[in-house]
């Protein structure tokens, strides 16, 4: 198993250590134990975590026959937050069926996460090197399209991007394409009644608590609370927040330093946006400045999904 670190686990321990003070989780720090790793595949295992995507990505699989012309015989996968890679490998054995020879570039900042998509990958006999690195900074974003030559197919499913600021991310994205690149990117679609019963619920609940309490934190000490804003930088993107609300006094343990909470305090956990079709659509050819080749709309109305190049 080959994986080039970008992102240390020092460095990863130290930025952890900063956001508790902060009191600011980003995505990266859910993934990052081994025991998270293991609690987030539990929950992705729940049937409506992403809904009808499974099916959208069976259909690109089905039409990879034109990807595999576009790109001759060699297609290198950079695949941005990769989680297990699953989805990744569909769409590779697919292309490789079409004639291709596929070279995977799973990037993601959990090294358990990472090591799982590398395995899956290297028991199909797919070549390839893990990227740990952090898919928020442009620095890393640049240094991991750089993993191959163009033309590349880049992804980042799972509305991953929406994990993000996502008009920032969608930019940075954007500028490591060049000629001859494809990206496919997928959003969450907004529903009044079932995007935040999809979220608060007793199963993701479980999973952050399982987060918190590697640094002492129970699911006893305080409470988990959702809320929906809408961002008024353009019309149709919904931003779901969560944050968690210490009940009594507590103390906090990160990288060996102990951090203290009093009773009613906050800690900001990951967020998440879900769009509009036509706010999606915005972010990816306004915002990001990308061509849409190809959109899919999942069999239940939950993801948008495009293929791009810019």
């Amino acid at each position: 198993m080959k994986v080039e670190v970008v992102l240390t686990e020092a460095d990863i321990a130290q930025e952890f250590a900063e956001a508790m003070q902060a009191r600011d989780l980003p995505e990266k720090f859910f993934f990052w134990s081994p025991r998270s790793a293991m609690g987030w595949k539990t929950l992705t295992s729940e049937p409506d975590l992403y809904g009808g995507l499974g099916e959208t990505w069976k259909a690109i699989a089905a039409g990879a026959g034109a990807l595999a012309q576009h790109f001759g015989g060699r297609v290198p996968v950079i695949s941005f937050g990769a989680g297990d890679g699953e989805r990744d490998r569909l769409l590779m054995t697919a292309l490789q069926r079409a004639g291709c020879e596929c070279q995977y570039f799973p990037v993601d900042s959990s090294q358990p996460m990472l090591e799982i998509a590398c395995a899956g990958a290297d028991d199909e006999d797919f070549e390839t090197t893990g990227i740990k690195a952090d898919i928020s900074s442009p620095v890393h974003l640049v240094y991991c399209a750089d993993a191959a030559e163009p033309p590349r197919l880049f992804i980042m499913s799972g509305n991953t991007i929406s994990s993000f600021d996502p008009l920032a991310e969608i930019r940075y994205l954007a500028q490591g394409l060049r000629g001859g690149d494809r990206l496919i990117v997928d959003g969450e679609l907004y529903d009044e009644h079932k995007t935040m019963a999809r979220r608060d619920n007793a199963a993701a609940r479980k999973f952050i608590f399982t987060m918190l309490s590697g640094v002492g934190i129970e699911s006893d000490d305080g409470e988990i609370r959702f809320n929906h804003k809408r961002d008024e930088r353009h019309e149709g993107l919904h931003l779901i927040t969560r944050s968690f609300r210490a009940a009594r006094d507590l103390s906090a343990t990160v990288g060996g330093e102990e951090v203290s909470l009093e009773r009613g305090e906050r800690i900001g956990l990951n967020f998440q946006y879900t769009y509009t079709p036509e706010s999606f659509r915005w972010l990816v050819g306004e915002q990001g400045g990308l061509e849409i080749l190809e959109e899919y709309i999942s069999p239940d109305g939950r993801f948008l999904t495009a293929i791009c190049k810019k």
